[in-house]
C-alpha cells in the first residue's frame, strides 16, 4: 500500500507543477516536469536531504522551485534539459527506426490483409473483389504509387496477372492464413521487381521516384547543413570556454562576467554539439549504405537483363529470385530516404533549443567581451599538448595507457564524454581531453586530460575529483546526460515510501528491474539408452551375453513338476557347411571281372573250382 501511495504522491507533484505552468501559458510534458523534479532535488543548493522525511512544506517548496525553473526562459540550463528530453524521446537508431516503420506499415495494411486472408469467396464476383484487394495490398506494400492513380493500378494489375492469374485464386483460398500472408508478401516483392525492371526498360514506372538520384542530392545537402551547424556551435563553445578561462585568470573580469550564465550556455552548446555529432555519424552511414546499394542495384539489374534478353517466355525459378532481389534493394533505398528525413527533422527541431544563445549573447556583445581574449579551438588545444606525455615513473601507483602499448586504444570507453576529468569539477569547463598525454585507468574506468599538469593533479587523488565532478553534475543537472553520469548519481528522483498520508515522504530502498534465464537442462542427460523394460528383451540379451550358441541345452522334468507348467527348449539348427577346393580331379580304375569255374560240380565226386581273373591291367585303362 505504501508503494502505491508513494507513486500517487509523485504523480500529484508532477501534475500540480504541470497545472501551475499551464496556468501561466506554458504547456509542458510530464517527462520534462519529472526531469526538472530530479534536477531540483539533486541540486545541493536547494537543501533537499533525502536522508530525512520530506514534509508537506518541503513538497510545496519543491513544487514552487520546479515551477520557477520551468518558467525561467532566460536560463540556458532549461533549454539544455528540454533538448535532452526531446532527443531521448524522439531519437532512434537505424534498427529501431526501421523496425518501427515496419510495425506501422503492418498496422496500416492489417485491414486489407484481413479482408484477403479471412474471406472465403465462392462466387465469381467475390473472387474478383478479393483479387482487387490483393492489387491494393501490393500497391500499398511497395509504396510505388497511389491507390487512386489509375495508371499505377493498371501497371500493378498487369504485373500481378503475369505471376498470379485469377485462375489461381481457388488454390490461394484453400491454403492456410499464414501461408496466405507469406504469399502476399512474395507477390508484392515480385510485382515491385517487375515494375522496376519495366521502368528501367522505359516500359512503365508510373509513380516510381528516382530514389538513387534523389538520395545522391539529398545526403550531401543534409551533410553540409549538419557541418555548418556543427561548426557554428563549436565556435560558440570555443568562445565561451575562452571567456570562462579569462574570468579565472582576471578577477576584475570575473566580476564583469559573473552575471552572465556562461557556464550554462557552454553546457548548452556542448550538448547540442554532441547530438549533432550523432546525427552526422548517421548521415555518413547512410551515404555509405547508398553507395553500396548503387553497386548492388546496378549488378542485379544487369543480371536480370542478361537473363531476360528479349525472351518471350522464361522459367519462373530463374527470374523470380532476381525480381525479388531487385525489390529488396529498392526497399533499402526507401529505408534510406526514411532515415534521411528523420535525421533532417531531428536536426531542424534541435535548432530551437539553441535560440537562447542569440538572445543572451548577441554577436555584438560577444565580440566586445572577447576583446583581448585568445580563442582556441579544440583542435588547437590538442595540438598544443601533443608533445607532452605523463611520466609513468612519477606516478607508480597508477596505471597509464598509451597508444603504442595498448590494443584497441581508440576504442576505449572514455569517461565524461571525452572531456578533461580535472577541468569539469575544478573549473566548471568542458575542455577536450587528449588521449596522447596518457589515459588513466582507475577502478576499470578510463579518464583523459587536457594537459599534463591536470593529469598529475587528478592522479594524486582520483576519487576526490570524481566525487567533485558528481557534485558539479548535481548542481548543473544537464551535465548528468552530457557527461554520461547516470550510473554514478544514486538518487535521481525523490522516490519515497510514506508511512501514512500525513507524514510526507521518506527515502526508499533502491529497486531495479532484473531478469534471469535458466537453461532447460543444466546437468548432462542421465538417460540410460541401454535400459529395457521388456523382460523378454532382457532374456535375449542375457542369452547373448552367455554365448550359449556353443553350449548344449538340457531340459528335464520330474514327477513333481510334470503337467504344472510348459517347458520349452530351443536349440540352434545345424548349419549347412561346405568346403570348396581349388580344383576338381578324378581317377578311373578297371572294373574287376573275376569268374569261377566248376561251382556246379561234374562227374567226379569232388568239386574242382577254378578262378579266372579277366580284369584288365591298370596300364591299359
Amino acid at each position: 500500500m505504501s508503494s502505491e501511495l508513494t507513486q500517487s504522491v509523485i504523480k500529484r507533484i508532477i501534475r500540480q507543477i504541470g497545472l501551475e505552468c499551464a496556468a501561466q501559458g506554458h504547456s509542458l510534458s510530464e517527462t520534462l516536469v519529472a526531469f526538472m523534479v530530479k534536477a531540483v532535488v539533486l541540486d545541493p543548493r536547494n537543501d533537499f536531504n533525502m536522508d530525512r522525511i520530506l514534509t508537506e512544506n518541503d513538497i510545496q517548496d519543491l513544487i514552487q522551485l520546479c515551477v520557477t525553473r520551468l518558467l525561467d526562459t532566460t536560463n540556458p540550463s532549461l533549454s539544455t534539459i528540454k533538448m535532452q528530453v526531446y532527443f531521448d524521446i524522439n531519437y532512434a537508431n537505424r534498427d529501431e527506426l526501421l523496425s518501427e516503420q515496419e510495425r506501422v506499415l503492418e498496422g496500416k495494411l492489417a485491414p486489407v490483409v484481413r479482408a484477403i486472408t479471412e474471406s472465403g469467396p465462392h462466387a465469381q464476383e467475390e473472387m474478383e473483389n478479393v483479387y482487387q484487394n490483393i492489387i491494393t495490398y501490393v500497391l500499398l506494400r511497395s509504396g510505388l504509387g497511389s491507390p487512386t492513380d489509375i495508371e499505377a493500378i493498371r501497371e500493378v494489375t498487369a504485373a500481378l496477372q503475369s505471376v498470379f492469374p485469377q485462375t489461381e485464386m481457388i488454390t490461394f483460398i484453400s491454403i492456410s492464413k499464414k501461408d496466405k500472408e507469406q504469399q502476399l508478401k512474395d507477390l508484392a516483392m515480385l510485382v515491385t521487381g517487375i515494375r522496376l525492371y519495366n521502368k528501367q526498360c522505359q516500359k512503365g514506372g508510373r509513380g516510381i521516384d528516382d530514389l538513387p538520384n534523389i538520395l545522391h542530392e539529398a545526403i550531401p545537402s543534409a551533410t553540409r547543413t549538419l557541418d555548418e551547424r556543427l561548426n557554428s556551435c563549436q565556435l560558440l563553445a570555443h568562445r565561451y570556454t575562452a571567456l570562462l578561462e579569462s574570468m579565472q585568470e582576471d578577477r576584475p573580469r570575473y566580476s564583469q562576467l559573473s552575471t552572465f550564465k556562461l557556464k550554462e550556455a557552454l553546457f548548452n552548446v556542448r550538448q547540442y554539439e554532441a547530438f549533432l555529432c550523432i546525427l552526422q555519424s548517421n548521415a555518413i552511414t547512410s551515404a555509405q549504405e547508398v553507395e553500396s546499394l548503387d553497386i548492388k542495384f546496378e549488378e542485379a539489374m544487369m543480371v536480370l537483363k542478361n537473363t531476360m534478353q528479349d525472351k518471350t517466355s522464361i522459367e519462373s525459378k530463374e527470374v523470380f529470385p532476381l525480381f525479388m532481389e531487385l525489390s529488396k534493394l529498392w526497399t533499402s533505398y526507401q529505408n534510406e530516404m526514411l532515415l534521411l528525413s528523420f535525421l533532417t527533422n531531428m536536426a531542424d527541431n534541435l535548432q530551437q533549443f539553441l535560440e537562447i544563445q542569440s538572445q543572451l549573447f548577441p554577436e555584438e556583445m560577444l565580440t566586445s567581451l572577447l576583446e583581448g581574449v585568445t580563442v582556441k579551438s579544440d583542435e588547437e588545444r590538442i595540438k598544443e599538448t601533443m608533445g607532452t606525455r605523463v611520466n609513468v615513473s612519477d606516478l607508480n601507483n597508477q596505471e597509464w595507457l598509451f597508444p603504442e602499448t595498448t590494443d584497441n586504444f581508440d576504442q576505449l570507453l572514455i569517461q565524461y564524454h571525452g572531456f578533461c576529468a580535472h577541468s569539469i569539477g575544478v573549473k566548471s569547463i568542458t575542455l577536450p581531453g587528449n588521449p596522447a598525454i596518457g589515459i588513466l585507468k582507475h577502478k576499470e574506468k578510463y579518464y583523459v586530460f587536457s594537459s599534463k599538469e591536470a593529469a598529475y593533479i587528478f592522479a594524486q587523488d582520483p576519487d576526490k575529483f570524481i566525487q567533485l565532478n558528481i557534485e558539479k553534475a548535481k548542481k548543473y543537472a544537464e551535465l548528468i546526460q552530457l557527461l554520461e553520469l547516470h550510473h554514478q548519481v544514486e538518487y535521481l528522483v525523490p522516490h519515497a515510501q510514506t508511512r501514512n498520508a500525513n507524514e510526507g515522504l521518506m527515502k526508499p530502498h533502491p529497486k531495479c528491474d532484473s531478469g534471469t534465464q535458466t537453461d532447460t537442462h543444466i546437468l548432462p542427460p542421465t538417460i540410460v539408452r541401454s535400459y529395457e523394460w521388456n523382460e523378454w528383451e532382457l532374456r535375449r540379451k542375457a542369452i547373448k551375453l552367455a554365448n550359449l550358441r556353443r553350449k548344449l541345452t538340457h531340459a528335464m522334468q520330474t514327477d513333481l513338476s510334470h503337467m504344472r507348467r510348459e517347458n520349452f527348449t530351443q536349440v540352434y539348427l545345424p548349419k549347412d557347411v561346405g568346403t570348396q577346393t581349388k580344383r576338381d580331379n578324378s581317377s578311373n580304375v578297371p572294373k574287376p571281372q573275376i569268374f569261377l569255374k566248376g561251382l556246379r560240380g561234374g562227374s567226379s565226386p569232388t568239386t574242382h573250382m577254378v578262378t579266372v581273373d579277366l580284369t584288365r591291367p591298370l596300364d591299359e585303362t
